[in-house]
């Protein structure tokens, strides 16, 4: 009896590890959060049942870093999210193929790739993020040059800036402002000393803020309002008063995708009209299109002013990777020896 039930176990485990989801697999790399990807995954399956969609929750830069190591065997067949300088470096190299979606004549001409390798979905402000349960609203600093007060020494978070697209622009940015390059190290610099500690990931940058760990960071507006309206976080932010950089944030088809078609379908699924307005209200996403209709989007959109910091987004592309590396190499938690070298 115990040989016929050994037996019996046996056969369900092998019939177990045959049963497979004979779905089309559509693999998707995007920093948009578990939120709307879900949102977008069972939205898409719903009218596409035929298709698994699988999407990796990663940074901008990470999903850079994976697909050009995939290269040969590309794993992805869509890339939803990340900064334009890190869309066109991959452009440059090969990792992306041509694709003009239908609303392509919608978009500015720096908003898009000249040879139609990725495009630009929406407009993302880089904003002060703060705790506003443990930051009096007059103490808030109204400029980026406010957060290097020794006043917030030890009080400041960073999302670690290697693996962040977010990062790597408003970083890369605060370099450009300065006169040289060196300049641009020494404010890196003199934030570092105020710093706390940089997060692996954007959820524990906001739980450590939200626990009041720290309370203070540099991020991006739609995620704040994300993290607030969903989470009842305490998250407020300012717009730099001196103006901030505005990212286009970009979508693209990976070149050799295993499933381009699929791909093309799901790209213009989630930059349709109505996909765009829905992500305005619901997930805080300026779009770059510019035949939408205004009524139709949220009204602190179409009322605020967004003062933009003028960036060498060219510079920034090409120069911006040697500059975080540096930074990561000799001032990452060494800020204090690094400006005594300097001479401050």
């Amino acid at each position: 009896m115990s040989g016929r039930i050994r037996f019996l176990a046996l056969s369900l485990l092998l019939l177990a590890g045959c049963a497979t989801d004979e779905r089309e697999a559509l693999v998707i790399y995007s920093p948009h959060g578990k939120e709307m990807l879900r949102v977008y995954e069972d939205a898409f399956e719903a009218a596409h049942p035929e298709v698994d969609v699988q999407w990796l929750d990663m940074g901008g830069q990470n999903a850079y870093d994976r697909i050009r190591t995939e290269r040969q065997n590309p794993q992805a067949s869509l890339w939803w999210g990340g900064d334009s300088p890190t869309f066109a470096r991959a452009a440059e190299e090969g990792l992306l193929a041509p694709y003009e979606p239908s609303w392509s004549r919608h978009v500015p001409d720096d908003a898009r790739d000249p040879q139609h390798r990725w495009y630009a979905t929406y407009l993302t402000p880089e904003v002060i993020m703060y705790n506003s349960r443990t930051v009096p609203a007059e103490e808030v600093p109204q400029d980026w040059d406010d957060l290097l007060d020794p006043a917030w020494q030890g009080r400041v978070l960073i999302r670690y800036p290697l693996d962040s697209s977010t990062m790597r622009t408003i970083f890369g940015a605060m370099i450009l402002r300065q006169p040289t390059v060196e300049e641009g190290y020494r404010w890196l610099a003199r934030l570092d000393v105020n710093t706390k500690t940089y997060t692996a990931d954007p959820t524990q940058l906001y739980l450590k803020i939200a626990r009041e760990e720290g309370d203070i960071t540099l991020w991006n507006m739609p995620d704040t309002y994300i993290q607030a309206q969903t989470y009842d976080y305490p998250f407020d932010y300012v717009i730099p008063a001196s103006g901030t950089p505005v990212l286009y944030d970009g979508i693209a088809i990976v070149q050799n995708a295993p499933n381009p078609e699929r791909a093309r379908q799901f790209y213009e699924f989630v930059t349709s009209d109505t996909a765009l307005v829905r992500q305005a209200h619901d997930f805080y996403r300026i779009p770059a299109r510019t035949d939408l209709d205004p009524a139709a989007l949220p009204d602190w959109m179409t009322r605020r002013q967004i003062k933009a910091m003028p960036v060498d987004w060219d510079r920034l592309a090409t120069e911006g990777p040697a500059w975080m590396q540096y930074w990561d190499e000799h001032i990452k938690g060494r800020g204090a020896a690094y400006l005594e070298e300097a001479g401050r």
